[in-house]
């Protein structure tokens, strides 16, 4: 039971970033990296955008107004980390990095939130 509802919370998840993904590709951004692991976390996407790379967090949600709590300070933080070890791999010289997240739900346009982790 347990394997079979996390299956289907992994298709949920690629549904959602494949939505993300296309968002993304229609507002300008190429696709460099998606589902991308290491010891330190998880970063769904990774896209250029001129000279920024933006690691992107996708969040899904059943209904609009779960998303306004889908994702924590810690859970950023999580990606944050991942993002830290795969930089050298995407940025050029003079590229800015940022990190965005992309909330979905159904019958709504996604909600793209750029620049909301800021390391103090």
């Amino acid at each position: 039971m347990a394997d079979s509802r996390r299956k289907i919370s992994e298709a949920k998840g690629r549904h959602a970033e494949n939505i993300a993904s296309w968002w993304l590709r229609l507002n300008g951004y190429r696709i460099l990296a998606r589902r991308v692991r290491n010891p330190r976390g998880e970063i769904d996407i990774i896209a250029r955008q001129f000279g920024t790379i933006v690691f992107v967090e996708v969040k899904s949600r059943s209904n609009a107004r779960d998303l306004d709590h889908a994702i924590s300070a810690y859970h950023m933080r999580r990606v944050v980390a991942a993002a830290e070890v795969e930089a050298h791999k995407y940025l050029r010289a003079h590229d800015i990095m940022r990190f965005d997240v992309i909330l979905l739900s159904p019958w709504k346009l996604p909600r793209h939130l750029k620049n909301v982790y800021h390391q103090g």
